[in-house]
């Protein structure tokens, strides 16, 4: 095989138990029904498609930055703000809610606060009009179900640290 095409389809992530997956894969679509189950019970916009790929951070890969509560909260925190902002500049044009994504970004990236599936936010706000206190209440609310569910999954075996220590504790044990 060529070694530029190896290196496109060579696999990063290390292999894991079955159990992990079955485990990762189950807590995801869990967490994400009950995020539904919420919204049709409160009336909330809670079932946010970047919540989709944040659950799949925190079970599936719960060793990743992306995944660790901090990251998570600014991360939103970041997105929420930036689509805020250009909800209340100009709520129209397309290109506006996109500059927002790559500001957003490159905010968690300055403050190492990455998280992805956050910087989306501002798409949704272009998708239909959001009122921006409910906004960041749906979006403070489902960072608070799924970092406590993460937490509390991840003590069930196989288990797996989350959130991850700090380096200090590390150097501890």
């Amino acid at each position: 095989m060529h070694p530029l095409i190896a290196r496109f389809i060579a696999r990063h992530e290390p292999r894991r138990d079955w159990r992990l997956h079955a485990k990762s894969a189950s807590a995801t679509a869990a967490s994400v029904t009950l995020i539904g189950y919420l919204s049709v019970t409160t009336g909330l916009p809670l079932l946010l498609a970047p919540l989709g790929p944040t659950t799949l951070l925190i079970f599936g890969q719960p060793d990743s930055a992306g995944a660790q509560p901090i990251n998570i909260f600014a991360g939103y925190l970041i997105g929420t703000v930036m689509a805020v902002l250009a909800m209340s500049v100009v709520p129209e044009p397309f290109w506006l809610a996109t500059l927002c994504v790559g500001l957003a970004m490159l905010a968690m990236l300055v403050l190492r606060v990455t998280h992805p599936p956050a910087a989306a936010v501002p798409l949704l706000t272009y998708s239909g009009p959001v009122d921006p206190l409910t906004l960041f209440v749906v979006l403070l609310a489902a960072c608070i179900l799924l970092v406590a569910l993460g937490v509390l999954v991840h003590r069930l075996p196989p288990r797996r640290r989350y959130p991850l220590p700090l380096a200090e504790e590390i150097e501890k044990e």
